[in-house]
């Protein structure tokens, strides 16, 4: 074995930095021919792109024929238990268009289950309907024991005068949605022009709105007290179609006053914190509105992306109502005595001739349930499943179609050096044109990444829903987990989706090459992340919450959201964009920033600002670790320096004690 000595190696500063370069990517260079939005691009994804049309054309095939099998009557009318419509002229119901339910409790045996049928007499006399019915039916309700008399039955669980009043919306919603929409579009054109003192009043105008709101949670859950029934728990009325039955409930407001009450603890809180970083966010969306102000019709691209949402969600639903419907009538032979042919398959219009009406005189041939024996029918449950991936497919398309318009809209606006005379002049179909002509497929691919775990997590709520009375506790949790970490990663792919779109408007890429350049660009510039982007969607959920407090109508929410959106979408826009410029130039003359003047001020490109002292930390973190390593590596030279001083003073020892010999070896000579 040869020992080898130890060698002292100097390590440079260098190397540590080879690990951060895998996780952040290189930083951009300087191009003095990038102004902006790549035109001269090509497509995208060209193979998710035919999967995508492929996909739409299906999607049209089993539309067409769930609309020409299906029958949409069988949800819209009543029927009786031979599977005919009340009320259809041309049939012997003509003249009875009400539905009167039998006592279900009579049919609650095992023996009735497999039969498909109520063998038991019901009503002697067919009752007659109330005058003021709503859809057809006698709504009843199923009681705790059967009566002995039919008729009392029906007078006390189908009680005349019942409407839909109450479940069926009046026209009051739609005016609430069309007041919140007009609130909404106020809002944004005022923060144009107010951007700074709109913010303000609209973080006060949130406080004081759910303030007021604990106050008259307060106040009904008091003068609720003396109200009998007032105090039974939520859990013992169960699910309820009447949501006033709910606000005659103490439990209800109390429940309404401690949400509320976090929710505005956690405001302020947030408020105390965030209090500088509030005004570099305010800056960031006063930049936000002055793009806007150069591309209004980006406050009205909310109004298409709504459109086409609606458009898809309507083709979704009235496919399902036809799939749903499309199944045929099955008849069975039901008879009182004992009988060969019991419950096979039977045609009633050939019933009464046939060798089964022979065989068993009493026999009947009788409406079991819809199915049916074809292929169709059989795999029906497969064009249902297809029909649902396809409208989360659609949806999600239409989202990252407007997300990428948008992006490239702000984009043109940012990076025009004189601002807004280099911007085109249709920025908004400009992008358009782009999005659909060159990264169709880039989108579908996007759009079928987030769909294949929103599907996911249905089928995980359908099996929750199946598995409540379950008592696997193991099954439960296994459950849980899985449903919060797809919870997670939708949100996650919902986060790099809309950052990748945003990179893909800029450089024409296709997804894969924009979702990696997004990443790494938020992970070089991660503080500032935090810092603004975070904190200025803070500001605009307060936003979106004033106006659903104004309004107080459900799906305000949905509305708000819909034009906040823009200034969300422009906000992130010019965030990156920000990055981009900072890693591309340095503010000389031959590399001058894209950003405005105010821009670059408050956001601080020298890093004066107190939310920039990560950045800061780091690099003196960084001197630091170099100049341990510089005075480390003086230490070792030092150390070489004494051990060569030292071997050459050895050396010369040993030449000095060599002289004397070779003299005294020269004298006898």
């Amino acid at each position: 074995m040869v020992l080898v000595p130890q060698t002292l190696i100097p390590v440079t500063h260098k190397m540590t930095l080879f690990p951060l370069s895998l996780c952040t990517g290189e930083a951009r260079k300087f191009d003095p021919n990038f102004k902006g939005p790549i035109y001269n691009r090509g497509c995208t994804d060209v193979l998710c792109c035919i999967l995508f049309v492929l996909a739409l054309l299906g999607y049209f095939v089993v539309g067409i024929v769930a609309w020409s099998q299906g029958d949409p009557r069988k949800v819209i009318y009543p029927t009786d238990s031979s599977g005919q419509f009340c009320g259809q002229a041309g049939t012997r119901l003509e003249k009875k268009p009400f539905l009167f339910y039998f006592n279900i409790m009579k049919c609650a045996s095992p023996l009735v289950l497999l039969e498909f049928q109520c063998p038991t007499t019901q009503v002697t006399q067919c009752p007659t309907p109330p005058d003021d019915s709503s859809l057809g039916f006698c709504l009843t309700a199923v009681p705790f024991a059967c009566t002995k008399n039919d008729q009392d039955y029906y007078k006390a669980y189908c009680k005349e005068g019942t409407d839909l009043s109450t479940t069926v919306s009046t026209g009051g919603g739609s005016k609430g949605l069309v007041i919140a929409m007009v609130v909404s579009l106020i809002f944004i054109i005022l923060m144009r022009y107010l951007a700074g003192i709109m913010v303000w009043v609209m973080i006060v105008m949130a406080i004081l709105v759910i303030g007021y709101g604990i106050v008259h949670c307060y106040m009904e859950y008091a003068r609720l007290k003396q109200q009998p029934g007032s105090d039974i728990t939520l859990q013992d009325i169960g699910l309820q179609t009447d949501f006033a039955v709910y606000l005659e409930i103490r439990q209800t407001w109390l429940a309404f006053m401690i949400i509320l009450c976090i929710l505005e603890v956690i405001i302020v809180l947030l408020l105390i914190f965030l209090r500088k970083r509030i005004l570099i966010a305010i800056a960031l969306i006063k930049e936000a509105s002055r793009a806007i102000g150069y591309v209004m019709s980006s406050l009205f691209y909310p109004l298409l992306t709504f459109a086409l949402v609606a458009l898809v969600i309507a083709y979704w639903a009235i496919t399902a109502v036809f799939l749903s419907t499309s199944n045929e009538p099955v008849y069975k032979v039901f008879n009182e005595t004992d009988c060969p042919h019991s419950r096979e398959t039977c045609d009633p219009k050939t019933f009464n001739t046939s060798n089964i009406s022979a065989v068993c005189p009493d026999a009947q041939c009788l409406f079991a349930f819809y199915g049916g024996e074809t292929y169709y029918h059989k795999y029906l449950i497969l064009f249902q499943f297809y029909n649902l991936f396809l409208f989360f497919w659609c949806a999600n398309f239409v989202t990252a179609l407007g997300q990428v318009t948008l992006a490239g809209a702000f984009a043109s606006y940012y990076w025009a050096l004189k601002k807004p005379d280099d911007l085109p002049a249709f920025p908004i179909f400009s992008s358009l044109g782009r999005a659909l002509r060159y990264h169709t497929g880039s989108l579908a691919f996007g759009a079928l990444i987030l769909s294949i775990v929103q599907v996911i997590r249905v089928l995980l709520e359908y099996l929750d829903h199946k598995l409540k009375g379950a008592q696997n506790k193991f099954a439960k949790f296994l459950l849980s987990c899985l449903k919060c970490c797809f919870w997670c990663l939708e949100k996650f792919i919902k986060f790099l989706n809309r950052n990748a779109y945003i990179m893909m408007a800029i450089y024409g890429k296709n997804f894969c090459s924009s979702a990696r350049d997004a990443f790494f660009l938020l992970m070089r510039n991660i503080v500032r992340v935090a810092v603004l982007d975070k904190v200025t969607d803070f500001l605009l959920f307060l936003g979106k919450l004033l106006i659903v407090g104004l309004t107080v109508v459900v799906g305000s929410y949905l509305i708000a959201h819909g034009f906040f959106s823009v200034y969300a979408m422009c906000v992130d826009t010019l965030f990156l964009c920000f990055c981009e410029d900072l890693e591309r130039n340095d503010g000389s003359t031959d590399r001058p920033y894209f950003m405005s003047p105010e821009l670059r001020d408050i956001l601080s490109v020298n890093e004066t600002d107190e939310d920039v002292e990560e950045p800061r930390k780091d690099e003196d973190v960084a001197q630091a670790e170099a100049q341990e390593q510089r005075e480390e590596d003086q230490d070792i030279e030092m150390k070489q320096q004494v051990i060569e001083r030292q071997a050459q003073e050895q050396e010369g020892e040993e030449e000095e004690a060599e002289k004397p010999q070779e003299s005294g070896e020269e004298k006898p000579q």
